[in-house]
C-alpha cells in the first residue's frame, strides 16, 4: 500500500552522520516518512556548487539514509532526479540542517545549508533550511524547527504559489523561543588573509576572520537573533534588482550609443 504521509527529504552540509541533522530526523519522523540524503562529510560554505567534473558516488547507509560524496546541492540534485535510487517519488518538502551554527545575512549566499534547501525550491518543492546557535538546546530547536517546515508545508498546499517557498531559519540559544518573520540583516566579519608558511617551507594561507558582529536593521534575522527570537526569513530566487534598473537602463543605453558612433 502507498504511503500517503508527507515524503520528507532531510539534507545538510555537515554531513549525514552530524547530531544536529539526527536531531532533525527525531523530529520531522512524527510527520511523515524522512529520508535522508546528504554528504559523506562537512561541506560548510560550498554555497552552491555542483560537482560536474569529477564523479559522485552514492551510498546507501541504511534504510532511507543516503550519502553522497560531494555538495549538499549535489544531494538534493541527485535524489530528486535518480529515478527512484533515493526518493520513491517527488518530495513534498525539503528541509536541510539543523545546521552546527547560525546562517543569517550574508551567510546565506555561502551556506551548503541554504543551497540544498534553494535547490530544491528552484524544482518547485516547499523547502525550509534550518541553523541553530552551538549554545541552543539541540532537541528543542529541532523540533521548533520541523513545526515551522510542517506550517510551511500545509500553507503552501492550502494556497499554491507560482514559486515554491524557500524559508531561512535561524535559533539562538536557548530552549523556548518567540517565531518571528524577518528579512535579512547585516552580518559582518573580520575580514582577513592570513598567510603563513608550511615545514617544508612553502606558503599557505587561510581566509576569512573570526569575528562577526550585527549592525541593527529593523526587522531583520540578526535583530530577531540579538533579541532571543527564532527568525524565519523568506528568500527569493529572483535575484534581479528593481533599485538598479535605471542604472541598467543608462548603462546599456550608453553603450549601445557607443556602438553605433564608433
Amino acid at each position: 500500500m502507498e504511503d500517503s504521509r508527507p515524503l520528507i527529504l532531510l539534507s545538510n552540509d555537515d554531513g549525514y552522520a552530524a547530531e544536529n541533522l539526527r536531531a532533525m530526523h527525531a523530529a520531522l519522523a512524527p510527520y511523515g516518512r524522512v529520508i535522508v540524503c546528504a554528504p559523506e562529510v562537512n561541506q560548510s560554505a560550498t554555497s552552491h556548487s555542483l560537482s560536474l567534473h569529477r564523479i559522485l558516488r552514492l551510498r546507501n547507509v541504511s534504510e532511507d539514509v543516503f550519502a553522497i560524496d560531494g555538495t549538499p546541492a549535489d544531494c538534493v540534485y541527485v535524489a530528486m532526479h535518480s529515478s527512484g535510487r533515493v526518493l520513491p517519488r517527488k518530495p513534498d518538502l525539503v528541509v536541510s540542517g539543523m545546521n552546527h551554527g547560525l546562517n543569517l545575512g550574508v551567510d546565506v549566499f555561502y551556506s551548503g545549508t541554504v543551497a540544498a534547501a534553494r535547490e530544491a525550491a528552484m524544482r518547485g518543492v516547499p523547502a525550509v533550511a534550518v541553523s541553530a546557535d552551538a549554545k541552543a538546546d539541540r532537541a528543542a530547536a529541532a523540533a521548533i524547527g520541523a513545526r515551522i517546515a510542517m506550517e510551511t508545508l500545509a500553507a503552501f498546499r492550502r494556497a499554491p504559489s507560482a514559486r515554491a517557498p524557500l524559508f531561512n531559519v535561524n535559533v539562538p540559544p536557548g530552549n523556548a523561543w518567540s517565531v518571528r518573520p524577518t528579512k535579512l540583516g547585516a552580518r559582518l566579519y573580520t575580514e582577513s588573509v592570513i598567510f603563513r608558511e608550511d615545514p617544508r617551507g612553502q606558503e599557505y594561507l587561510w581566509i576569512g576572520g573570526g569575528g562577526v558582529r550585527h549592525d541593527h536593521v529593523h526587522g531583520s534575522d540578526t535583530e530577531a537573533f540579538d533579541e532571543g527570537a527564532v527568525g524565519v526569513t523568506p528568500l527569493t530566487l529572483d535575484l534581479t534588482s528593481p533599485e538598479h534598473r535605471d542604472l541598467c537602463v543608462a548603462t546599456c543605453a550608453a553603450v549601445s550609443l557607443g556602438e553605433r558612433e564608433g
